[in-house]
């Protein structure tokens, strides 16, 4: 098992397979509701590729939605739990970098993945051959700029806005994006941008919000709606190839 395996792995352990992270029930919920805009780029002809399993939420929810659904998971465990969960899709076992799809896809789900790879770029620059030339890629990260970040900032919590908290270590955050460095390296990757969104209006840390319902964690997704992207806690982008 190789280095970046191993901590695929270790990601999976401690975090994705771990029923003692208290605060997943927020991330989930909020992939939750991204999922009601997701589905709708998704239509019955066509052929899908999402990068990573995670918590499954997105798999569970958009996966019957295409023909064809191929998930990329280069974590043993969670893809032989995707097998089990979801006998129906397609599971590939490789890394990114190393894996490349029979024939090119009409839909590339790249969600929560930029922020954790080693070379964004040339991941991008990989990306690229998979996606058809009248298909695009949709790419979610968390938001360096976020109300929540800023506050942390200002109130001496954490000395930068990019500044990596101890949670974003254990799920393996490389980096954190603003909305211009993010298309910077998707345009370095040969993709342009068709749409910017954001989603989750998150003013607090996800340990101070513990105590939150579900109807909160909606509210907020909602009320991001009415806000600019680069406040939001999660940006996201539709990206196509270009030329």
């Amino acid at each position: 098992m190789n280095t970046r395996v191993q901590e695929l792995e270790r990601i999976a352990a401690q975090y994705h397979l771990n029923d003692d992270v208290v605060d997943k029930f927020i991330e989930d919920l909020c992939q939750e509701y991204c999922c009601d805009w997701l589905a709708t780029l998704v239509q019955p002809a066509h052929d899908v590729v999402e990068l990573g399993y995670g918590e499954g939420v997105t798999v569970s929810r958009l996966g019957h939605l295409a023909r064809r659904y191929t998930v990329v998971e280069g974590a043993p465990t969670l893809a032989e739990r995707l097998r089990t969960e979801h006998p129906d899709l397609v599971v590939a076992e490789a890394l990114f970098e190393d894996w490349l799809p029979p024939q090119p896809c009409d839909v590339l789900l790249a969600l929560h993945v930029f922020e954790h790879v080693d070379d964004p770029v040339a991941l991008a620059r990989h990306l690229r051959s998979w996606v058809a030339p009248d298909g695009e890629m949709v790419v979610i990260v968390p938001n360096r700029d976020s109300l929540h970040r800023r506050l942390g900032v200002a109130m001496g919590l954490q000395p930068e806005l990019d500044t990596l908290s101890p949670r974003d270590l254990l799920v393996g955050h490389q980096r954190v994006y603003d909305l211009d460095g993010l298309e910077a390296d998707l345009a370095a990757g040969g993709f342009e941008t068709v749409e910017r969104r954001g989603f989750f209006a998150k003013a607090l840390p996800n340990a101070l919000m513990l105590g939150l319902g579900p109807e909160h964690i909606r509210g907020l997704n909602v009320l991001a709606e009415g806000l600019p992207a680069s406040l939001c806690a999660n940006i996201a982008v539709r990206v196509r190839p270009i030329g």
